[in-house]
C-alpha cells in the first residue's frame, strides 16, 4: 500500500500469480500440446513425424475405436437410464416425514461413491469372479446358479453396468434429494386442498420443480459414462478388453494407444474426438431442455 492508502498496481497480479502459472502449466500448456499431437504420428517419447489429419482419418477407418465408441455409448446410455428414476425413487423415499433413521439410510445407500471407483473396480472383479465370486456362489446357494457364469467374460457389459449402477445411485440421489427438499410445501399444500392426489402433485409441481438439478445430473452422468475407464480396467485386472473387446471403452483405447503402444499422436486424436462428441452432446441435450422449460 502507498503513501495515500490506496492498492499497489501490481498486487493483483502478485496474488494471481500462483493460479495463473499453475494453470498455464498444467492445463493450457497440455491442451496445446495434445492440439499438436493430434497432428503427428509419434513412436515413443522423443520421435515422430507431422501426418495432419492423418490420425482422424485412421480413426474413422479403425474397427477398435467403432467397438469402444458403440461400447461405450451403451454403457454410458444405460447406466444413465436406470441410475436416473432409481436415484429419484430412493430420493423420495429419504425425503419422507414416518421414515426413522434416514441419515444412517442415507449413508449407507451414499457409501459406494465415497471410496471410490478404483475400490469399486476392485471389488466387482471379485464379486462376479466364476465359481469363487460373491454374487455366483450366492446365486448358486439361493436358485441352484451356474457357478461358472462367465459375468466377465461373455457378460462383462452387464457386469459393469451393475457394478457403475451399485456406485453411483446414490450420489444421484443426494442431488435429487437436496432438489425435492426445496420444493415449495405452499403449493403442494394447495394443490392437496384442491384435491389433487399423490402423483398429480408429483407432476405437476414436483418433478417441475427439480427438472433443473435432474437435468444437471443426467448431463453429469452421460459425461461420467462416456468417461468410463477405471472399472473395466479394473474389473479385468488389466488383462485388456475381455473377449472380442466387448470392455473396449473410448477412454481405454485411448490409454492403449498412448501407453501401450507409444502413439501419442492418435491418443490426442481420441481424445479430442470424445471432447467434440461430448461438446455437442452437451448442447444438444441442454437445448432441448431449454425448449421443453419455454
Amino acid at each position: 500500500m502507498n503513501k495515500k492508502g490506496t492498492t499497489a498496481p501490481w498486487a493483483p497480479f502478485f496474488f494471481l500469480a500462483p493460479f495463473l502459472v499453475t494453470f498455464a502449466v498444467f492445463t493450457v500448456y497440455p491442451l496445446v500440446l495434445s492440439v499438436w499431437l493430434t497432428a503427428h504420428q509419434t513412436f515413443g517419447p522423443g520421435y515422430g513425424r507431422y501426418v495432419g489429419f492423418g490420425n482422424f482419418l485412421n480413426m474413422l477407418a479403425d474397427a477398435n475405436f467403432w467397438i469402444a465408441l458403440r461400447n461405450t455409448t451403451i454403457f454410458a446410455l444405460t447406466t444413465t437410464a436406470i441410475e436416473m428414476p432409481l436415484a429419484l425413487l430412493l430420493a423420495i423415499l429419504m425425503n419422507q416425514q414416518w421414515l426413522r433413521g434416514k441419515i444412517y439410510f442415507r449413508l449407507l445407500i451414499f457409501s459406494p461413491a465415497l471410496v471410490g471407483s478404483v475400490f469399486v473396480g476392485i471389488m466387482s472383479a471379485i464379486v462376479f469372479q466364476k465359481r469363487t465370486g460373491m454374487l455366483n456362489q450366492v446365486l448358486h446357494y439361493l436358485f441352484n446358479f451356474n457357478p461358472d457364469f462367465p459375468w466377465l467374460s461373455t457378460y462383462l457389459m452387464p457386469a459393469m453396468i451393475v457394478a457403475s449402477i451399485w456406485m453411483w445411485t446414490g450420489f444421484n440421489m443426494i442431488y435429487f434429494l437436496a432438489a425435492l427438499q426445496n420444493v415449495d410445501n405452499d403449493l403442494l399444500d394447495a394443490a392437496s386442498m384442491d384435491g389433487a392426489n399423490t402423483w398429480q402433485r408429483f407432476w405437476h409441481i414436483t418433478l417441475p420443480s427439480i427438472r433443473p438439478v435432474a437435468g444437471y445430473v443426467t448431463l453429469i452422468s452421460l459425461i461420467s459414462g462416456f468417461q468410463v475407464f477405471e472399472l473395466p480396467y479394473l474389473m479385468l485386472s488389466r488383462a485388456g478388453a475381455g473377449p472380442e473387446n466387448r470392455g473396449l471403452t473410448v477412454v481405454m483405447y485411448l490409454y492403449k494407444s498412448g501407453f501401450n503402444i507409444g502413439d501419442l499422436g492418435y491418443a490426442s486424436a481420441i481424445g479430442w474426438a470424445l471432447a467434440l462428441i461430448l461438446i455437442m452432446l452437451s448442447i444438444v441435450y441442454r437445448r432441448t431442455l431449454r425448449d421443453e422449460q419455454q
